[in-house]
Parts: structure tokens; sequence; C-alpha cells
């Protein structure tokens, strides 16, 4: 006895199957892709911001240190700004520091002098802090994509934030030279040091606005 001869059929796919098949699973494939690309791209965008966050906070540490370390020394103004730059002469261990703090181009810059004691040094140091050419290499830039920047001051006279390029208050009475110090001051307007120092900063993602009281 013979088996009867199996006529089912071996059915396969169809090329027209195996094209749709390779469409969906390409579409699946792209936008898996398009999904872990965003979560990149976010993640990235969230690092770029908390690092960009760490260093203006880093910034205004350092502005806020420079402040509070204002040493009027009689040789030379003890904080100033004339609308691009702002200087001022702070204490150390050492001696007397140079500070200017300026906006070139589109970045916030900072430098700072090595410490001095001397009267002479000081006169010197003051000028040189005057022309950006002869301090730029050795300067930080510390903010970019700064578009402007703004100083005010709180003054015992106007109690109130006023422009710091205004008449300030005159002191007193001279302040005692520095340190160490020798020879014949210049003579310059010595103004009181304010009560307080407004910084605005005009950034890609709004204005940053920071008060420091000094007394």
């Amino acid at each position: 006895m013979t088996a009867a001869p199996d006529t089912r059929h071996h059915r396969g796919f169809t090329l027209i199957e195996v094209l749709v098949a390779l469409l969906i699973l390409s579409i699946l494939a792209t936008m898996a892709w398009q999904g872990v690309d965003a979560m990149v791209r976010t993640r990235d965008g969230a690092r770029q911001a908390t690092e960009g966050m760490l260093r203006l906070s880093t910034v205004m540490a350092q502005w806020e240190q420079d402040l509070t370390q204002i040493q009027d020394t009689a040789a030379a103004p003890a904080l100033r700004f004339d609308g691009s730059a702002l200087r001022l002469t702070r204490r150390t261990p050492e001696g007397i520091q140079f500070v200017v703090w300026t906006r070139q181009g589109r970045q916030l810059w900072r430098w700072a002098s090595a410490p001095v004691s001397r009267v002479k040094d000081l006169q010197e140091g003051w000028m040189r802090a005057q022309q950006w050419s002869a301090i730029s290499t050795e300067a930080l830039a510390m903010v970019d994509e700064v578009s402007d920047w703004q100083v005010y001051y709180w003054r015992a006279n106007d109690n109130s934030w006023s422009n710091a390029q205004s008449s300030g208050d005159r002191a007193e009475t001279p302040a005692p030279p520095a340190s160490g110090a020798s020879g014949a001051a210049p003579d310059f307007d010595r103004e009181a040091l304010p009560r307080g120092v407004r910084l605005q900063l005009r950034l890609p993602g709004g204005q940053l606005t920071r008060d420091l009281m000094l007394r």
C-alpha cells in the first residue's frame, strides 16, 4: 500500500509583501532614531544650560568678592564706572590690586593686576588700567553674548539707585595711603563709596540684575 501524495502547496512571501515589510521596518527605525536624537538633544541642551548657570554663578561670586574688598587708598579712585568699564582697587593679603570689569564686543571681561603697596606703583597701575590695549592680553573672558550692561549706585543722598556716571558724594576726609606706601598722592576728585552697586547684564535669555550692598 502506497501513501497518497501530499497535494498541499507551501506558499512563500511575495515580493510586494517583502517590500511592504521593509517599508514598515524603515519607518519604525526612523521614528525610533528621531526619538533617540530628540532625547540626546534635550540632554545636551540641559547640560549646556546647567554649565552656563554654574559659570554665571561663579562670575557673580567673583564680582561680589571684588566689590566687598574695595579699598580706598587716596592714591587712585577706589571705584569708577565710565560706561564701558568699571575700575576698582581692592585689598589683598599682599597689597592693593587693580581690577577692571569691561564689555568688549559681546563679552564681559575681567582683568586684575599684581598686588602693589607703593603709591608710585598704584599711580602707574591706575594709568595702565585706563588702557584696554595694555591689559587685554591678560584679561579673562567671563560672560559671552552680553549685548549691554549697566551699573547703578545706591548713594546716601539720593536714597535710590542712580546712574553710576553721575556725580557722587564727595569724600569728607582723605583716605589713608596703602600700607607701606610712600610718595605724594595724585590730585583727583575723591568720591565717597556708594552704599550699594547694581549690575545689569542683557543676555540672550533676558536681563540679569544683581544688587550688592557695600555698607
